[in-house]
């Protein structure tokens, strides 16, 4: 395949014999496929996150999870929206931060979502640290993208570590999406945490039922947004 790409490049370049051999492109991120082109009538909007976004425990994974239902309740509304789910399993605030650039290189998104948090809190990581994570990813992409409006989706730490460490963690959420002025929705989760049937049996995981939930909550949030960016 090589030896293929490398004989298109010397036609292309008049067939130079100094002409050098394409960059082979950078691998996708573990668990990230390249995502499809954009329609162009369609807003994309990109849901970088974890496993929450990527619909970790579900059947049909991204099929079933919410960025998908959220291009359908979009589309029932008459908005046609390009849902990328750009969520990987196990992601921190770090570990987002890390790959952004490669998500941006293939996506110019009209909305981008923030869902990342949630493993920080898990690992009891520091909440200033996530706090710079966060920040940096928004301030790359509003320096990429400038016309892009951005959402912020809040998560709660685990109450074991103490209310000091859960207060600290909560606020960066909207310490954050106040910075970037980015629409904030304080709590992913809100109406399926807690609640046995909306989970899976880890207790942490929505289960297919818990994402038709969050996606009803996410676009509520996101179709003004996505109106506003919808080509005229």
């Amino acid at each position: 395949m090589r030896s293929i790409t490398l004989l298109l490049a010397l036609v292309a370049s008049g067939c130079r014999d100094d002409a050098p051999a394409p960059a082979d492109p950078a691998p996708a991120p573990a668990g990230i496929a390249a995502p499809t082109p954009a329609r162009g009538d369609s807003v994309t909007v990109l849901f970088f996150g974890d496993s929450l976004t990527e619909g970790y425990g579900l059947p049909g994974v991204k099929s079933e999870a919410y960025p998908a239902l959220v291009a359908g309740l979009a589309s029932a509304d008459g908005v046609p929206l390009r849902a990328v789910n750009a969520g990987i399993s196990g992601n921190t605030s770090a570990d987002g931060r890390a790959r952004l650039a490669w998500i941006l290189d293939r996506t110019t998104p009209d909305v981008f979502v923030l869902a990342l948090g949630a493993n920080d809190g898990l690992r009891g990581l520091s909440p200033e640290r996530m706090r710079e994570n966060l920040a940096a990813i928004l301030a790359e992409v509003r320096a990429r993208h400038p016309d892009a409006q951005l959402v912020v989706a809040g998560i709660e730490a685990p109450p074991n570590y103490g209310s000091d460490y859960v207060d600290r963690f909560r606020q960066v959420f909207p310490s954050v999406a106040e910075e970037y002025d980015a629409a904030l929705i304080p709590f992913l989760l809100d109406g399926v945490a807690g609640v046995l049937a909306l989970n899976l049996n880890d207790r942490i995981h929505p289960s297919a039922a818990g994402h038709v939930i969050i996606a009803r909550l996410m676009w509520d949030a996101l179709e003004p947004l996505v109106r506003a960016s919808a080509p005229a």
